[in-house]
């Protein structure tokens, strides 16, 4: 997937790969799209639940070799 930037969070874990998204996000254009890397498996999980009660989008999520890259489209400001 194509994604606008990417934010690297490996070896960081929960809850600090969504507190670098929330910051990050900011930096983005509505519309744009953020792939944050990460090897906490439990972003899987926590990505969608914070895209939900932000109001952005998840995109998805891709995983290969212990790397997990989430895509979530910043959908206002």
């Amino acid at each position: 997937m194509k994604a606008d930037q990417s934010l690297d969070c490996m070896g960081l874990y929960c809850p600090m790969p969504i507190v670098k998204t929330a910051q990050k996000i900011k930096e983005l254009k509505t519309g744009q799209v953020l792939e944050v890397v990460a090897d906490d498996i439990g972003i899987k999980a926590d990505m969608p639940a914070w895209t939900e009660a932000t109001g952005h989008e998840f995109l998805g999520a891709e995983e290969a070799g212990g790397e997990i890259k989430v895509y979530v489209k910043k959908t206002h400001d």
